[in-house]
């Protein structure tokens, strides 16, 4: 920090990694709680010599730098902390006084306290603050960040996955070929050979919450949870009634993600910008791909092991990706640099292969396109163990965005047939893709394709599919 920086900061009581302290010859004794506070977040500066007056500052300076300098650094080497912490010093003169500021970076060991675990101080806004208990556990489980899902679990092994889950993953994989060499191995080299399990065959933690089944994946990670919830209008506090959709439970994250790409896909635009040399339209899917991303994203930084969940919430007017867990670091150096350092790395590779997520740090400029493509803004927001990120849509008009009701509101009038809510869903996708197909369908809904069978059977008066099998589509005859 430059004397120029320093002189700007003082004029300014905002700054989260700024604390200024009077001190003539004594450290303050708050200043301990500081120390723990930057040490637990991004890091800080604390300004010796400076008064804070309301909201201005004024350089009052020290009297004994080579005192204060002393203690400070003795004590951060002593045991008065849990666990050694280092500073830089600089020394500046405004109007004539001595100030000292010291430069604390944030700890790789966490969480940092004084005297007791209670003493764990992090940094809220521009002031220090105890930490709770669940943000002193979300420390300790961050203490393994990056490593948690690589271990190996013992006594298990492909048995425990979802085969039908592997099945589909494979051919994902094998369809972009980043790994074109595992294409013909058998399930077991190719678990080995992408880290699903271990070189003696036991399932890592990664690879059993991307493809575990039950009773598995809770048994060894009891707080699994990838939530997706729709929700009609613009707050849960002006809900006029429950969620209008919520994704059945999952055995893994691989079965999630295709469930939530399925209904993300339904919220944003995807233009015709061409036709290609097979006479198809192409389609922009720019919004899409960025809302995958995000998705991909929450699913390989999510702390699996909290018991708080992850869960996506879609309004009116936006979506809404939440996480337990901190950031791995601050989101100005994530936002300028290529590393990536995700929380799960096993996960993160994983849709990775699967084309569902990018790598070496670009996911999150993709994200910070949404403002650029659609108009509309992007937010971040983070604590020391929870981030939440927004994009906002455009707000539809009251009245039309359940298009299960529009469609039920038709049918009833042209065929007098009230739709039980199964059925409403099943119109909606229908109308919203028509080229969906019955299993999809079920997936989406969470019940099985003899029972979507079932419905389509009391829909044949007002849905029927045209062409064949593969190429063909639905027809809602009355909408």
């Amino acid at each position: 920090m430059t004397k120029e920086e320093l002189v700007t900061r003082l004029r300014d009581i905002e700054w989260d990694d700024f604390e200024v302290k009077a001190a003539k010859s004594e450290l303050p004794k708050n200043i301990w709680e500081t120390v723990s506070a930057f040490s637990n977040c991004s890091g800080g500066w604390i300004v010796l010599g400076v008064k804070q007056l309301g909201k201005s500052f004024e350089v009052s300076g020290v009297d004994n730098i080579e005192k204060l300098e002393q203690d400070f650094f003795g004590t951060l080497r002593s045991k008065k902390f849990n666990v050694p912490l280092f500073a830089t010093l600089h020394r500046y003169e405004i109007d004539g006084k001595n100030i000292i500021a010291f430069y604390i970076p944030s700890s790789e060991v966490k969480p940092v306290y004084f005297g007791s675990l209670e003493n764990t101080f992090i940094r809220m806004g521009s002031g220090d603050q105890r930490a709770t208990q669940q943000e002193i556990m979300s420390m300790i489980r961050d203490q393994s960040f990056g490593v948690q899902s690589q271990k190996s679990i013992p006594d298990t092994n492909i048995d425990m996955l979802n085969r039908d889950a592997l099945a589909d993953f494979r051919g994902e994989v094998r369809h972009w070929g980043l790994v074109s060499h595992l294409d013909s191995v058998s399930d077991e080299e190719f678990c080995k050979g992408v880290g699903i399990t271990d070189h003696f065959g036991q399932l890592t933690f990664g690879g059993l919450i991307m493809l575990g089944k039950n009773p598995y994946t809770f048994n060894f990670v009891p707080t699994f949870c990838a939530d997706y919830v729709e929700i009609p209008g613009v707050g849960v506090e002006a809900m006029t009634n429950n969620y209008t959709y919520r994704i059945p439970e999952q055995q893994n994250l691989w079965e999630a993600s295709r469930v939530i790409l399925r209904r993300l896909r339904t919220l944003v635009n995807t233009p015709m910008v061409g036709i290609n040399e097979r006479g198809q339209s192409v389609e922009d899917f720019s919004e899409y791909n960025i809302l995958r991303e995000a998705m991909a994203n929450q699913m390989a930084h999510a702390d699996h092991f909290s018991p708080r969940r992850s869960c996506i919430h879609v309004f009116d007017d936006r979506i809404e990706f939440l996480n337990p867990g901190g950031m791995p670091m601050p989101l100005d150096v994530m936002e300028n640099s290529f590393e990536s350092q995700p929380r799960n790395p096993v996960i993160a590779k994983l849709f990775r292969l699967a084309h569902l997520s990018e790598n070496l740090g670009y996911g999150l400029r993709k994200l910070k396109r949404w403002q650029e493509i659609t108009g509309r803004p992007m937010h971040i927001e983070t604590t020391i163990n929870s981030v939440k990120v927004t994009f906002d849509f455009q707000t539809r008009e009251s009245g039309t965005s359940d298009v299960a009701k529009n469609v039920a509101k038709n049918v009833a009038k042209n065929v007098a047939k009230n739709l039980t809510e199964r059925q409403q869903q099943i119109m909606t996708l229908i109308s919203k893709n028509p080229q969906t197909t019955r299993a999809e369908i079920a997936s989406v809904i969470g019940v099985s394709a003899k029972t979507i069978e079932r419905e389509l059977v009391t829909l044949s008066e007002i849905v029927h599919y045209v062409g064949s099998k593969k190429g063909g589509h639905w027809e809602i005859i009355t909408y």
